[in-house]
């Protein structure tokens, strides 16, 4: 039984994160997803390895791990067969299972994902003409209780693993088939510039592709920090899933002490969750503003290192109907954004109902006029296209499948996947 006792912390006050970097398991072993090639060879060497072997194992799991996406240690046949079982008795290459999988009817795919310990959370890929986008959680829930958003109804049970991070990409990898092909072609990668990621990179497999990662699910990343910043580590390691850092971007509501620990330790792209203009605003629908506001909110992001023309703020902004969307909040977004001289874009996002939800989305007429103002003033600002809203895909509406399945149907999807693997 899953165990809920460990991060009960409500609200916006800041959670106290259980340390942990790998998800105990049942059965003793320990899973080698999300760990650094350091920290493998350390494992290695208390199971029994001497130093050297055990630098020499971990340099070559980390290879199988992320270059090949095995599973398996009986698959890395550039390990001695009798070292295999040694591996295997002790150690395992997890992924998150997956206990439902959904698809939208504009392409958009939903995973309901299950950690070791037995809890849910949700992950989504969003393929487009020119690029592939997974949308990551970091946390089961979340504490911010952002007034328009559906994953901020439940409640923050734990901070997930770097490799339950990680293990999101992977097994979107695993659904794309983005894994080399027989003759060694390495298949998924993408890369902004060779040398950081130690050679040139195509794709060759089929279908939908992920070239981007957005921060984007269930959680608050920047609660969860150093999982977040060691899982994106092994994302961008060109030994690793080599992602360039431009196509990783963090989206935070405004946790400001550790924005700029983001830019100077994972230097991935920012978008912040703003949502407002006014002080009375958006400590309605983004409580955290009670706790950091506006204004130091903003200045923190023109303090943002890295942040350029070049490499724009993002700033996330819902549009709801009579609460944030009128002629004089776009005036007042370009104003202050033009007084703290930020390099910015604004995504405009219609809101996206759920049951419950006390807003109604703007109509797209003011959504329209809204973004006109802002263009006009010179500042990027295109309305983004709801997805997967059919299955509870879209920004806003994660919360986990199983809080809204009776038990019956989910051990009736659990039958029916077992029955399908014969």
């Amino acid at each position: 039984m899953a165990d809920t006792s460990l991060m009960p912390i409500p609200g916006h006050i800041d959670p106290v994160p259980v340390p942990r970097d790998v998800t105990p398991r049942a059965d003793g072993r320990v899973d080698l997803l999300g760990l650094p090639r350091p920290r493998i060879a350390e494992l290695f060497a208390a199971a029994g390895l001497d130093a050297k072997a055990a630098k020499l194992r971990a340099k070559q799991v980390f290879h199988w791990l992320y270059h090949r996406g095995v599973t398996e240690f009986e698959a890395m046949t550039d390990i001695a067969k009798t070292m295999r079982p040694w591996l295997a008795e002790r150690f395992v290459i997890g992924r998150p299972e997956i206990v439902l999988a959904q698809h939208s009817s504009d392409g958009t795919r939903k995973w309901l994902l299950r950690t070791a310990d037995g809890h849910d959370f949700e992950m989504v890929f969003i393929p487009d003409a020119d690029r592939g986008t997974l949308c990551v959680s970091s946390q089961v829930g979340c504490t911010l209780n952002c007034r328009f958003c559906h994953t901020g109804t439940m409640r923050l049970v734990r901070n997930l693993t770097p490799g339950e991070i990680v293990g999101q990409v992977m097994l979107a990898r695993d659904a794309l088939g983005e894994w080399p092909k027989a003759g060694g072609t390495m298949a998924g990668l993408d890369f902004d510039d060779e040398d950081e990621a130690g050679g040139e990179g195509h794709y060759t497999s089929d279908g939908r592709l992920l070239t981007n990662i957005v921060m984007m699910g269930m959680g608050e990343p920047l609660y969860n920090f150093d999982n977040v910043r060691d899982a994106l580590k092994i994302v961008m390691d060109g030994d690793g899933l080599a992602l360039s850092k431009r196509r990783i971007t963090l989206s935070t509501s405004g946790v400001v002490p550790q924005m700029a620990r983001c830019g100077e330790e994972i230097g991935v792209n920012l978008a912040v969750s703003l949502h407002a203009v006014s002080k009375e605003v958006r400590d309605e629908i983004v409580p955290i503003n009670r706790k950091y506001g506006l204004e130091e909110l903003l200045q923190a992001c023109a303090d943002y290192p890295g942040a350029s023309n070049a490499r724009r703020i993002t700033f996330e902004y819902v549009m709801l109907k009579d609460k944030n969307d009128s002629d004089e909040d776009a005036h007042e977004l370009v104003r202050l954004i033009k007084h703290y001289k930020l390099p910015a874009k604004v995504n405009l996002i219609p809101f996206n109902p759920w049951p419950g939800a006390i807003y109604e989305c703007s109509t797209p007429e003011r959504i329209r006029r809204f973004s006109e103002i802002v263009f006009e003033a010179g500042i990027s600002a295109p309305v983004r296209t709801p997805r997967g809203r059919d299955i509870d895909a879209a920004c806003g509406q994660l919360k986990t499948a199983a809080q809204k399945m009776s038990r019956a149907e989910l051990d009736r999807l659990a039958d029916e996947k077992q029955a399908a693997l014969g």
